[in-house]
């Protein structure tokens, strides 16, 4: 199945990942390939070689791990502004 995606789609699935930042594997989904086949198209964009693909899932893993952490970090800041104001009201009453 030679041929089955435009250069174009791939080089826009590899710009989703290289230049966003955005995880292997939620363009894969996003675009309807595989993991693999994104891979690939990422190796063939990249002179790194066989090592490269490894950095990759680490990248791809910690900039995961991230975007996790800072979601917890906005949903404390509003908790604590939320409790900081009842707490407020709480002692004028």
């Amino acid at each position: 199945m030679k041929g089955r995606y435009s250069q174009e789609f791939k080089n826009k699935a590899v710009s989703l990942v290289l230049e966003q930042g955005n995880s292997v594997q939620a363009v894969a989904h996003e675009m309807g390939v595989s993991d693999k086949s994104l891979y690939n198209w990422l190796a063939k964009a990249r002179p790194s070689g066989s090592s490269g693909h490894q950095v990759c899932d680490e990248i791809d893993r910690l900039k995961a791990e991230l975007r996790q952490v800072k979601a917890e970090r906005d949903i404390l800041k509003e908790a604590s502004v939320f409790f900081s104001v009842e707490s407020e009201k709480n002692t004028h009453s």
